[in-house]
């Protein structure tokens, strides 16, 4: 499946769609690398609509002058070829003046959550070798354990799901261990349903998921690091995750009538965990206890 090959080399869902664009657009227009280098600085942005994973790019209309099309031209012919090619990964719709709307598909989302829940990083996530953003060194210490705080929690729910058979852990592991909570390969999450949906459907594990895609794709994407500002990033996942988990349970009649929709959601906190402990240690400088 091309969604699996693509996954592979790209951790970042914004990385993954420049690249489709631009396969795309090589084979319908004479854009060249340096020239779409310089559109995509601006052209692609993930929409605020947290109810789905959808993306939003104007190349079309950037296009539309130097090439003596109109962008609903352009952009009708990158929705046909993206549909006849990536149809498993993305849906594509077009919206005048020549908007391409990308929506990911709930069966990507779950290869592309097993992915990260899995531990892995592509070929765009240089994330284990950056250095400290050094522009926020300057934390707000009530900041810093709020995040250390929602890490720790995450810590705890994870042994506990191994502990009542939720989920298998190769060991319970310390917490300088930079794999912890990481699951066996053989003990994939059921991310879908039987008609294929996720089974996340709340509103508040549709935030938390959209927090997932915006982080991972700041940390691959961002063309200089110092301009984002990792503890604000670090606190609106946590927030997110709060939320999740002040509407959401994965104990008690969820795990017994629902044990599917209790790993999903312990999917999300095995993901959360990954990047709070990233964020705190490789961008924030700090510990990311397992306990407090």
């Amino acid at each position: 499946m091309q969604s699996q090959l693509i996954i592979s080399n790209y951790s970042s869902i914004k990385q993954l769609i420049y690249v489709l664009l631009f396969n795309t657009l090589s084979e319908i227009t004479q854009v060249e690398k340096k020239q779409f280098i310089e559109f995509k600085k601006n052209h692609l942005y993930k929409d605020r609509d947290n109810s789905k994973i959808l993306y939003i790019s104007g190349v079309a209309q950037q296009l539309s002058k130097s090439h003596n099309c109109t962008a609903m031209d352009i952009a009708d012919s990158i929705r046909s070829k993206l549909s006849a090619t990536s149809g498993d990964v993305c849906q594509v719709k077009i919206v005048p003046p020549g908007w391409i709307y990308l929506e990911l598909t709930p069966p990507f989302l779950a290869t592309w959550l097993q992915h990260l829940v899995m531990g892995c990083l592509g070929q765009d996530g240089k994330m284990g070798t950056e250095k400290i953003n050094s522009k926020f060194k300057d934390h707000n210490p009530a900041n810093i354990f709020v995040v250390q705080y929602s890490h720790a929690r995450c810590c705890s729910l994870i042994l506990l799901g191994h502990r009542e058979g939720l989920i298998k852990l190769r060991e319970p592991l310390p917490d300088n261990h930079p794999a912890f909570g990481q699951l066996l390969p053989q003990q994939p999450i059921p991310w879908l349903n039987h008609d294929k949906q996720l089974w996340l459907n709340l509103s508040t594990e549709k935030d938390l998921l959209a927090q997932l895609v915006q982080v991972v794709d700041n940390l691959a994407c961002a063309s200089n690091s110092d301009a984002i500002n990792w503890q604000k990033a670090a606190l609106k996942l946590s927030q997110a995750l709060e939320n999740f988990w002040c509407q959401c349970r994965i104990w008690g009649d969820v795990k017994i009538y629902s044990p599917e929709l209790a790993q999903a959601r312990l999917g999300l906190v095995i993901i959360t965990q990954h990047l709070l402990r990233f964020l705190l240690v490789e961008k924030l400088g700090v510990t990311a206890p397992w306990e407090l």
